[in-house]
Parts: C-alpha cells; sequence; structure tokens
C-alpha cells in the first residue's frame, strides 16, 4: 500500500518557474506527473523509474520540464521552467508499484495505481 503527498504548486506569470514535489510512504517502481487543465483531459507530462532514473517527456514540455527522484527521502519532483500559459492545470503525482504486465504506455492512465491528491499550478500572462 502505497500513501503520496504532494507539495507545491501556486500561481506565477508566463516565463516563470515552479516546482512540485511528491513524496511516497511505501515501495514504488516508477512515477510520473499529469496534468489537466480547464476543459481539457489528463495528459502525460514525464515519467522517472526510481531505480534506474530512467526518464520519458512530454513533446510539449521538453527541454521545459526536468523530473528527478531522491531516492532516500522518496520523493519524485517535477521542476517547472519557462512555464507558459497553457501550461495552467492541475498537476497530479502517479505512481506504479507493479511491473508493467498489461503493457501500458508510461502514458497511459492505467499504468499506476496510485495517485496523489493533485498541485494546482496557475500560469498567468
Amino acid at each position: 500500500k502505497v500513501q503520496l503527498l504532494g507539495y507545491g504548486g501556486g500561481s506565477v506569470q508566463a516565463g516563470g518557474s515552479l516546482r512540485v514535489s511528491c513524496a511516497a510512504s511505501g515501495y514504488t517502481y516508477s512515477s510520473s506527473w499529469f496534468r489537466q487543465g480547464p476543459g481539457k483531459q489528463r495528459e502525460a507530462v514525464a515519467r522517472i523509474y526510481i531505480l534506474s532514473g530512467n526518464i520519458d517527456y512530454a513533446d510539449s514540455v521538453k527541454g521545459r520540464f526536468t523530473i528527478s527522484r531522491d531516492n532516500a527521502k522518496n520523493t519524485v519532483y517535477l521542476q517547472m521552467n519557462s512555464l507558459k500559459v497553457e501550461g495552467t492545470a492541475m498537476y497530479y503525482c502517479a505512481t506504479t508499484n507493479r511491473s508493467n504486465a498489461a503493457g501500458y504506455r508510461w502514458t497511459d492512465d492505467g499504468r499506476y495505481n496510485y495517485w496523489g491528491r493533485g498541485n494546482q499550478i496557475t500560469v498567468s500572462s
């Protein structure tokens, strides 16, 4: 059983930076950040494997966002630089403690069996 606790979020002007974090209470295999803006579907942002550190990014954030982890703290971070207005969304931490037997992609909601409450990010022009 894994519990997730998110930190961070808030408001920033376009071009600014914010960082959100997600602490897990139990074993995690990989963790991701998703986001859902007003009137939009939820989309995957970034994924990191906890042990190997291998990373994937959505094309929309590549070069601007950085996902990282501190294994000693069992925490995953998302550093968001050069934020855009269209980045306004609720950002969700998601994690899985199981292998990918079902063949999900990292961008699929079904890959993850634990979800955080969400961190609201508002980017103004």
